[in-house]
């Protein structure tokens, strides 16, 4: 048996149960340590430097307590022994304390409870738990993509699924036989063997299926409706690249993925201010849709953004740490349809968008006085 000191989201019965099941604890304190945000802000680790962590204590037999130290790893902690308080007596315990990873322990901002955060965490689990024969500090390196898919995958049980002229799904009509993921790094592919209902309401030949795996993201078009303009991004896209275009070079709108703990919205106004500077005023949803449903499970959240846009707002922006290099343009609604019609837009969420506006601008200007 192995005493374990848990803090931060995971000394959450809710959480920690994913991992060893309903195994009692019972308060505990790590004095001498703060906890510390890591992993994008999603996970925490306790770290030398502060006053003292609460926590709870918690006895593992040897399953569980490989399990755990599996989840712990791959969250970026190191195991150690430490000594914790249990009411006013120290005693022995193994933690999992935060490496430098994400940058120097003692720059990292304080861990403030955040229920979204913990949400994904509690959802990433069951995919950390499958990989235990996969080492923990690979896991650990694209622990944040994980989280994304995890929060994805929340997002989608919540949103509304109209079934007015599609089927209605029950219980049963898919059957997962095997399921493996041949690769993982920032993007990931999973693979199944499965059988699914078919229309005369028999179940399929098990069947192969694959899909890749990125998460839920979001896009944003600025448009002035008293300038009549829009603002458009451009940037180097490896997509077209490895295709063999000619031109890998793309105009978008503004888009991101979105992080765990945001909104779509959120995400929508943080990546206008890192891609073009721009603050949006109110965010229009154009749709939310599958790009490309027979092969990936990303799930885009469209927006047009009411924005202000002067002459001169137009500059070259991006994450410096990202690698981005992204440059913007600022021009007319009409030249946005001509470059539409041209197939020098060739960005399905931005044509989507276009379209959208060419249907709601007269409404839109409309709303507007004249300067």
């Amino acid at each position: 048996m192995t005493d374990c000191f848990l803090a931060g989201p995971m000394s959450d019965r809710d959480v920690h149960g994913v991992v060893i099941g309903p195994v009692p604890g019972c308060p505990a304190q790590l004095d001498g340590h703060r906890l510390a945000a890591f992993a994008d802000g999603a996970v925490a680790h306790p770290v030398p430097g502060g006053a003292g962590v609460p926590g709870v204590l918690l006895t593992l037999e040897e399953g569980a307590f490989a399990r755990l130290d599996h989840v712990m790893r791959s969250l970026g902690g190191q195991p150690l022994s430490a000594t914790v308080q249990v009411d006013g007596q120290a005693q022995a315990a193994r933690v999992w304390c935060g490496t430098d990873s994400a940058g120097p322990a003692s720059a990292a901002p304080d861990w403030h409870p955040a229920p979204a955060l913990t949400d994904a965490l509690r959802a990433a689990l069951p995919d950390i738990l499958a990989l235990m024969d996969h080492d923990p500090a690979r896991i650990a390196r694209r622990l944040v993509p994980m989280l994304v898919r995890a929060a994805s995958r929340l997002r989608a049980g919540t949103d509304p699924a109209p079934h007015s002229l599609r089927r209605q799904p029950m219980p049963g009509d898919v059957q997962v036989q095997a399921h493996r993921q041949p690769y993982a790094s920032f993007f990931a592919v999973e693979e199944m063997d499965l059988s699914f209902r078919r229309f005369d309401g028999s179940l399929s030949p098990v069947v192969n299926r694959a899909a890749f795996i990125s998460g839920d993201a979001v896009t944003l078009l600025p448009y002035d409706p008293r300038r009549d303009r829009v603002l458009l991004i451009e940037q180097f896209r490896p997509g077209p690249f490895v295709r063999g275009d000619t031109n890998p070079w793309s105009l978008e709108a503004i888009a991101g993925r979105i992080d765990p703990g945001e909104t779509p919205e959120q995400a929508g106004r943080r990546e206008a201010m890192e891609e073009a500077g721009l603050t949006p005023g109110a965010l229009l949803p154009v749709a939310g849709y599958y790009p490309s449903p027979a092969a990936k499970i990303e799930y885009l959240y469209s927006y047009v953004a009411l924005c202000d846009l002067p002459d001169g707002i137009e500059g070259v922006f991006g994450v410096e740490g990202e690698a981005e290099d992204i440059r913007g343009h600022l021009i007319p609604f009409d030249r946005l349809m001509a470059l539409v019609a041209s197939g020098e837009v060739g960005n399905g969420p931005l044509i989507l968008s276009a379209l959208w506006l060419q249907r709601e601008r007269s409404s839109l200007r409309e709303t507007v006085s004249p300067r």
